[in-house]
């Protein structure tokens, strides 16, 4: 597991373990506040966000801001370069934030760029409904 250039210490490898536990998910540093009190190794949310800043820094987490009114979450992904390749769809019912590797979502997106000369950040690009989970259909 990649550690990053920075500082080392019990509570960066309390945190790393937990994102390493959780890769390709998305959690926020309020879940890993509460894994780590409910495991008997409390951290404080400032060194918490903290760490999470630096990982950020060294390229090993991801983090998405959704909008003003929700934290940020953030994923550690072992190979990074595989999240700046597809699309995210984020559920303003459950506030789940879904991966999609497809090809019709590629094709938007090599139109967006031969056609109007503009290339997409995916890690930064978010389309907003209802997952079909909360509308209740199979997926």
């Amino acid at each position: 597991m990649k550690q990053g250039s920075g500082y080392k210490t019990k509570q960066k490898e309390q945190v790393m373990q937990y994102l390493s536990e959780h890769a390709g998910q998305h959690v926020t540093a309020q879940d890993i506040s509460r894994h780590l009190s409910d495991s008997g190794t409390p951290v404080g949310t400032a060194t918490i966000y903290r760490c999470l800043d630096h990982l950020v820094s060294d390229g090993i987490l991801r983090k998405y801001t959704i909008d003003s009114r929700t934290g940020a979450c953030y994923e550690y992904l072992p190979h990074s370069e595989e999240c700046s390749r597809h699309f995210h769809l984020k559920c303003m019912q459950c506030d789940r934030l879904y991966h999609v590797t497809c090809e019709h979502l590629s094709g938007l997106d090599s139109h967006v760029l031969e056609h109007h000369g503009f290339a997409v950040d995916h890690s930064k690009t978010v389309l907003y409904g209802i997952c079909a989970q909360c509308r209740g259909v199979q997926g």
